[in-house]
């Protein structure tokens, strides 16, 4: 469990690839900078995506979980 409270949560399990990512696009500008935004995906590439994605546009992942095929990524907004 995390000590992390999201300010918004996305679940994208039973998506796949693009839609994990491009959830996570829009879902992160419905937030304020600063906010953080709780990522639920079982996608096999989402972990490479999603990483890919936070540091390319500027955000930052706070933490990086996986139990079994899902994983959980608490990204905070950063512009």
């Amino acid at each position: 469990m995390s000590d992390i409270v999201p300010d918004a949560e996305l679940d994208c399990v039973g998506l796949y690839c693009p839609m994990p990512i491009a959830r996570t696009k829009e879902e992160i500008e419905k937030i304020e900078v600063g906010q953080v935004l709780k990522v639920e995906a079982d996608d096999p590439a989402a972990e490479e995506d999603i990483t890919r994605w936070a540091k390319r546009a500027g955000h930052q992942i706070l933490r990086f979980e996986k139990s079994g095929n899902v994983m959980v990524f608490w990204i905070t907004r950063k512009k």
